[in-house]
C-alpha cells in the first residue's frame, strides 16, 4: 500500500484504489475505487485518478466507522482518552462519547476537546450534572447514587442548546453506579430525553436493577449498552435462552449496543446470545482510560471479536456504520454516497493469530485480526502510522 502526490491537478482530489468496498448501506461489496474532492466522496468506479493516490489494494475500505460507545473528555475528566490518537488507533471516523459529560460542564467538553479535534465527536448527554466524575483506579463512585445529582432541567436546557452535537441522554444505573438509587436516574434521563425528543442510552451493571427492568422502561430507538455484560445481569438465561424482556424490547426497536468497556463483555454471554440467534445492533468500545491497553483495547479488537463469534464481517461492519448511524439519526454517517459522505475507513483483516480477552478473564484464540490502515476526514487522508 502507498501513496503518490501528483504535480497537475486531476479530476479528483484524493482516490483511494483497488481496495475491497464494502458498504452495507448501499449494498456494495466489490473492489473498486473511491475518490474525494472538495471534502465529499465524489465517484466510485473502476480506474479513477486523482492529485493524491493512495493504493489500499488488500484493505478494506468502508463507510467511516463509528465507535458508538467512548468517552474522549481528556483533561476533563479521569476516564478520558485523546480523541485524535484514539481516532487513528481504531479507524475511527466519529466518535460518540457517552456521558462523560453533564450539563454543568459540556461547555468546557465542547470549547476544549471537541471543537479542536480533527474527529468528528457526538455526545450522550449525562443527566447527572457532572457526568462521570469519579472514575479512576483508585476512586470509583456512582454519580447515579445522589439523586441530587440528576438535573433534569439543566439536561434539557443543554441539550436543546446543542443539538449540533448531543445526539441524546446518557444514564447509568447498577449496583456500582445507582446504587441506592436503583431504577430512578432512569426514570428521570426518560422524562428529559421525552422533553428533548432525543433517545437515550442506559447503562446496566449488576443488580439491582434486574437487566429485566431495565430493557422494559427502554422505548423504540433507545440503547441499551452493555447488551452482552457477563452473569451476573446478563440477557441470557442459565440455559442460553435469551430473557424474554430482551426479546420484547428488540421487537419493539430498542437498540443493543455492545459497550465493551473494563467489565461489560463475556465470551459466555456472547456465544450463548449468538446461538440464539440475537447479535448486537451496534458495536462499539466504551474506550476508556482504564481499559484502552486491555480488554476492550479498541473498535478494531472489540469488532475481531464478533468475527470471532462468527459474525459475518459484512454484518460486523454494518455495526459499527450504518447501524450506529441510524440509532444516532444521522443520514449524513454510516455510507458511501457521492455527494453526501465525508468519511472513510481502510483495514485490513489480517491472517494473524491473537488471544482475544473478554472482561472476565477468559481468552479465546482466533487465527484473524483486523488492524488499522487510515482514515479519510473530510477528504483528508489519515494513515494510522504517521
Amino acid at each position: 500500500m502507498w501513496f503518490t502526490e501528483k504535480a497537475r491537478k486531476l479530476a479528483h482530489d484524493l482516490v483511494l484504489t483497488g481496495g475491497r468496498v464494502i458498504d452495507p448501506s448501499n449494498g456494495r461489496d466489490c473492489v473498486e475505487d473511491v475518490a474525494f474532492s472538495n471534502g465529499l466522496v465524489s465517484k466510485i468506479g473502476q480506474g479513477l485518478s486523482g492529485n493524491i493516490t493512495f493504493d489500499a489494494s488488500g484493505a478494506i475500505v468502508t463507510p467511516g466507522l463509528i465507535d458508538m460507545h467512548t468517552h474522549v473528555y481528556w483533561g476533563g475528566t479521569s476516564l478520558g482518552v485523546d480523541a485524535d490518537t484514539y481516532s487513528a488507533k481504531s479507524a475511527a471516523t466519529t466518535l460518540v462519547d457517552t456521558g462523560s459529560a453533564g450539563p454543568g460542564n459540556f461547555a468546557g467538553f465542547r470549547a476544549h476537546v471537541i471543537e479542536r479535534a480533527n474527529t468528528r465527536v457526538l455526545v450522550y448527554l449525562h443527566v447527572s450534572f457532572a457526568g462521570i466524575f469519579g472514575f479512576s483506579s483508585n476512586i470509583m463512585v456512582g454519580e447515579s447514587w445522589d439523586l441530587r445529582l440528576m438535573a433534569a432541567r439543566d439536561a434539557a436546557e443543554v441539550a436543546l442548546a446543542n443539538k449540533d452535537l448531543i445526539v441524546g441522554i446518557k444514564v447509568r444505573v447498577g449496583l456500582h453506579t445507582s446504587g441506592p438509587s436503583g431504577i430512578a436516574p432512569l426514570e428521570i434521563a426518560l422524562d428529559v430525553a421525552d422533553r428533548t425528543g432525543l433517545p437515550i442510552m442506559a447503562h446496566i451493571d449488576e443488580a439491582p436493577p434486574r437487566y429485566e427492568d431495565v430493557v422494559d422502561l427502554l422505548r423504540p430507538g433507545d440503547v441499551l449498552t452493555h447488551c452482552f455484560r457477563p452473569y451476573p445481569n446478563c440477557p441470557a438465561h442459565g440455559d442460553g435462552r435469551v430473557k424474554d424482556a430482551v426479546l420484547r424490547a428488540r421487537e419493539r426497536g430498542v437498540i443493543f449496543d455492545v459497550g465493551h468497556g473494563m467489565g461489560s463483555f463475556a465470551w459466555e454471554t456472547g456465544q450463548a446470545m449468538m446461538a440464539a440467534g440475537f447479535p448486537p445492533d451496534t458495536i462499539s468500545s466504551d474506550v476508556h482510560a482504564l481499559c484502552i491497553n486491555g480488554p476492550a483495547r479498541d473498535l478494531l479488537y472489540t469488532m475481531t471479536k464478533f468475527l470471532a463469534l462468527g459474525m459475518p464481517l459484512l454484518d460486523v461492519i454494518r455495526a459499527t456504520s450504518s447501524a450506529p448511524a441510524n440509532a444516532l439519526r444521522r443520514n449524513d454517517l454510516g455510507h458511501l454516497t457521492p455527494g453526501v459522505s465525508k468519511d472513510a475507513s481502510i483495514i485490513c483483516v489480517k491472517n494473524q493469530k491473537v488471544e482475544l480477552e473478554d472482561t472476565v478473564g477468559n481468552l479465546m484464540p482466533f487465527e484473524k485480526n483486523i488492524i488499522p490502515i487510515g482514515t479519510v476526514q473530510a477528504g483528508k487522508l489519515i494513515l494510522a502510522n504517521a
